[in-house]
């Protein structure tokens, strides 16, 4: 099937052959539609707590940073912010005409008339001086290399938020929220920020003088580190009949596998519990207080539901049959997982290995916000192919919506997955998980492209949070909007939370 060409390329990027090979029979094969058998909701996979319970858990998680927990706070920031600016490369684009046409509509009218209120305003005008009154200049300034360039530099470096005559990127209050939750009792804070390797100086330089600001302010330790997306995590992209892309030279086309692959940055790092929190999910500082408040709750849940499971392993190894029901009991209560017909019948051995497998895993506690329309999947059960019920995150691609069963299913979703997560990646020993170990490789996407205008066929991992984490131990916790304020337009930016109220 491959030319030697082909093979060297494969090594070059650290691609097995066999990988390929089963790339270009997915493709074929497709992938199987999610079987959400009824959306997660509050008390019935979704946990909302109480007061109590919120006092409780971050007495958890401050005890537990007390004793030492090492904490990483995990930022995916790969990618420029393109889309994020779809419109105005539009209106860029267009004639002069068109652009007087366009400007008297939305967005572009609020863009124009509220263009005073973006944290960028300062920096734009001073780029597009004297021609601040004309929209085709003010725009392409913004946008173009010999300007801000911020149609091709990755959201994280953007200027978000005003504060005055000061002026945070994405990255910054990135910080400035580690600082509030996840320093360690020697005041360390360790961010890890996934990025591409061409913007890696841009975000040093957008973070340094802001990280010595803020180690003076709370006299803490910043310990910053970056990774970039594996090549050989790249996917091979085939033509509309599933052959092997090329490229004019003949060389094979591969395409970044999105975010799925960054559960490899995530298997890398050392640390006893892992926040996840996109780079464009941040708030201006009013906000603040929420957004700590409840990754401290998430981060609280998670440990207690980690110690609870630490304590029913340890029972296990001990070989004290009490334990054995203790297990089964949490294993069917907790994790609603249905164990085998006959299990009753087995010797104590073959119990306890078996409920011992399904406790030894990863823990992740997910933050779920009330659907109120924006976009993002959501939490559902879904049925596995032995027919047992797990918690999923699943997005709408991964339901087979000409069943109108699973598409009514889908449409009575109560929340979505704003991705603000709380990871315990190590196991009752202490040691570290092999995270690649629990994902499930058939609930990865297929979708549409081009190059040069010739249509291609591209191929997605499975999401990180949804079935690069599929076989974790999965917990629901409902958390307020306020903690989600995505930017995925420039006129996001105009929104409240946004905006220094």
């Amino acid at each position: 099937m491959f030319k030697q060409s082909d093979l060297e390329q494969l090594k070059s990027k650290g691609i097995a052959e066999d990988s390929v090979k089963r790339q270009l029979k997915q493709f074929v094969d497709g992938f199987p539609f999610a079987d959400i058998t009824r959306p997660a909701t509050n008390g019935d996979g979704i946990t909302v707590l109480n007061d109590k319970e919120q006092e409780q858990f971050l007495s958890i998680y401050g005890e537990s940073v007390k004793n030492g927990l090492r904490t990483v706070k995990f930022v995916p920031a790969s990618g420029a912010a393109t889309r994020m600016f779809k419109d105005l490369f539009n209106f860029v684009e267009a004639d002069p005409q068109k652009q007087n046409e366009l400007a008297g509509k939305e967005p572009f009218k609020t863009f124009f008339t509220d263009l005073k209120r973006f944290a960028f305003y300062p920096e734009l005008a001073g780029a597009v001086q004297p021609n601040i009154d004309n929209k085709g200049k003010v725009v392409g300034t913004l946008l173009g290399k010999d300007g801000l360039g911020y149609g091709n530099k990755p959201k994280g470096v953007l200027a978000f938020h005003s504060y005055g005559s000061v002026v945070r990127t994405a990255s910054m209050e990135h910080l400035l929220e580690g600082v509030r939750y996840s320093a360690d009792r020697d005041k360390n804070v360790n961010i890890h920020f996934t990025c591409s390797p061409e913007h890696l100086q841009l975000f040093r330089d957008s973070v340094k003088d802001y990280t010595v600001a803020l180690e003076k302010e709370f006299g803490v330790k910043f310990n910053i580190t970056y990774s970039f997306q594996k090549p050989s995590t790249d996917t091979i992209a085939v033509d509309l009949s599933n052959n092997p892309f090329r490229n004019d030279d003949g060389s094979l086309v591969f395409r970044p596998a999105g975010h799925g692959a960054l559960i490899e940055n995530l298997n890398d790092l050392d640390a006893d519990l892992v926040f996840i929190k996109n780079i464009d999910n941040v708030a201006s500082e009013h906000l603040l207080d929420t957004t700590v408040r409840y990754k401290k709750l998430l981060a609280g849940f998670a440990i207690k539901i980690q110690n609870e499971v630490f304590e029913l392993l340890n029972g296990l190894d001990s070989g004290n049959v009490q334990w054995l029901e203790r297990a089964k009991a949490y294993v069917v209560g907790n994790l609603h997982l249905a164990l085998p017909s006959g299990f009753d019948g087995w010797d104590n051995n073959r119990k306890s290995s078996l409920l011992h497998s399904l406790l030894n895993r990863p823990v992740r506690v997910c933050g779920m916000v009330k659907n109120e329309g924006e976009p993002g999947g959501g939490p559902f059960w879904v049925r596995d192919a032995d027919g047992n019920m797990s918690l999923q995150v699943v997005e709408s691609a991964q339901v087979d919506l000409g069943n109108p069963v699973k598409k009514d299913i889908l449409n009575q979703s109560t929340h979505f997955n704003p991705v603000d997560l709380v990871c315990c990646p190590k196991d009752y020993r202490g040691r570290k998980f092999d995270l690649l170990s629990y994902v499930d490789r058939q609930t990865g996407f297929i979708s549409e492209k081009s190059i040069g205008g010739r249509p291609l066929k591209a191929l997605e991992l499975p999401g990180l949070w949804n079935g690069a984490m599929a076989h974790w131990l999965t917990f629901f916790v409902e958390v307020p909007a306020a903690s989600f304020n995505p930017v995925k337009t420039v006129m996001d930016l105009l929104r409240p939370a946004h905006q220094n109220m």
